[in-house]
């Protein structure tokens, strides 16, 4: 028999339905027992007369919470269930895995008269058994939300008429800088994990493709140990030709978190807000925009926060976290453009003005750094120049050639999945990430 998704189940038919999922809830008497079956769509009420349906008694005489099983009949409608409404009376019911007493407590459970409160376990001894971690209406909702985001962004861009690409993960040379990449061996030499699809991308616009995305894993060998950071994540990255300035990224960039997060809110908007208590807002445009000098100067002025001049030329953590309270009071926006950082703290393939000020920018998104986002430098004797300038002009080497043979001038930004939903769900990347990675956790 074909299996029915409990959430496509309507009431009152004679037809006996199979559904399946996880035991959700058990309650056994001498007369009764009442099973709520979780599926990936909803919760149903299984309720079993012992008497009347011997052998489905028999069957379940052993389960226990977070089993599987099968269950097989008709659903009735019943006021009294709390759970919609309706019930199933079982012809039949399957255990198709018998779940042990499990290892974690997923959630805290208040004290009762007859029972002890339980606390929840720590979220790194969740992560050590994060497959029944994953079981709870919270960590199936977080994914669901990614699912709608990146389809929302996938969507969008189509529109837009750019490509869909995926760079290769294992390459010869540092993707940026030399650091903070992970070196293994392949074959007779060493390879490295990409850090950033960026080389790639720019090759793509030597190739003509004019505008194209990726969505894929990204490697930072960093050892930091954040609520932000991990070792593996998920990037968005877009790349786009024929700009006229880096403000036309900026735009693009705009446009696609807007309708993204216009979709996520009308999908799922009311249930992030039930299970999370993180209302979404959806932003309008433009977003703000400032100099980091003026933010600097404004946050110094309205919030008391200063820093050694030599921190200046980037953004601070703290600077960071206190931009949304002054984009909030000076703009009513949860969103903040900030342009203007000193050449020495942007990577050499960003295109500089006259002045030497790079032609970029960093996006943040409720007080945390999102994107970095550039036009590039598409000439090829100022990119050498500048690759040289850092000390890396023959470690990519192979990447200046893609300019040597014509190349139109473009940009392009990175995002990280795994951080768009941490923020949007209020969480920390370890509980945001179907499996976090980090200096020290490399299973499950």
């Amino acid at each position: 028999m074909e299996r029915t998704y409990i959430k496509d189940i309507k009431a009152g038919t004679d037809q006996a339905l199979c559904v399946q999922g996880f035991v959700d809830n058990f309650r056994d008497s001498k007369a009764m027992a009442f099973i709520v079956l979780k599926d990936i769509t909803g919760r149903l009420q299984i309720t079993v007369e012992k008497e009347k349906m011997p052998q489905v008694a028999q069957a379940i005489e052993a389960l226990t919470p977070d089993s599987v099983i099968t269950a097989i009949g008709p659903v009735i409608e019943n006021e009294y269930v709390k759970l919609g409404g309706r019930e199933m009376i079982p012809q039949e019911i399957i255990v198709e895995s018998l779940a042990e007493a499990l290892p974690i407590a997923r959630k805290s459970i208040p004290a009762t008269k007859k029972k002890q409160a339980v606390e929840r376990s720590s979220i790194d001894q969740r992560l050590d058994y994060r497959w029944v971690d994953l079981r709870t209406d919270e960590n199936q909702l977080m994914f669901k939300v990614q699912t709608c985001l990146v389809n929302a962004m996938r969507e969008y861009l189509l529109k837009e008429n750019f490509l869909e690409i995926h760079t290769p993960k294992l390459i010869a040379a540092a993707s940026e800088s030399g650091a903070d990449v992970f070196e293994v061996k392949y074959f007779d030499r060493n390879a490295y994990l990409a850090q950033s699809p960026q080389f790639y991308k720019q090759m793509a616009m030597a190739g003509g493709f004019e505008r194209i995305f990726e969505v894929g894993p990204v490697f930072r060998a960093e050892k930091s140990f954040t609520n932000k950071h991990t070792t593996e994540f998920t990037g968005f990255d877009l790349e786009m030709s024929y700009i006229h300035s880096f403000r036309d990224v900026m735009d693009m960039e705009a446009r696609l978190l807007t309708y993204a997060l216009g979709k996520v809110k009308e999908t799922y908007g009311e249930e992030i807000e039930a299970l999370f208590g993180v209302p979404l807002t959806v932003p309008t445009l433009p977003f703000p925009e400032v100099k980091l000098a003026d933010l600097y100067e404004g946050l110094e002025k309205e919030f008391g926060y200063t820093i050694d001049e030599a921190e200046k030329g980037d953004l601070t953590t703290d600077a960071e976290h206190l931009s949304l309270e002054w984009v909030k009071k000076h703009y009513n926006h949860e969103f903040l453009f900030v342009t203007d950082y000193k050449p020495e703290k942007r990577a050499f393939y960003h295109m500089r003005d006259e002045k030497g000020m790079p032609l970029g920018f960093d996006l943040i998104w409720r007080g945390t750094e999102i994107t970095t986002g550039a036009q590039r430098e598409h000439r090829f004797a100022q990119l050498k120049a500048q690759a040289e300038e850092k000390g890396l002009g023959e470690d990519v080497k192979f990447y200046l050639d893609f300019f040597k043979y014509g190349c139109p001038p473009h940009g392009g930004f990175g995002l990280g999945v795994d951080r768009l939903t941490m923020l949007l769900l209020g969480l920390a990347i370890k509980e945001c990430m179907f499996l976090f990675r980090s200096p020290n956790r490399l299973t499950p």
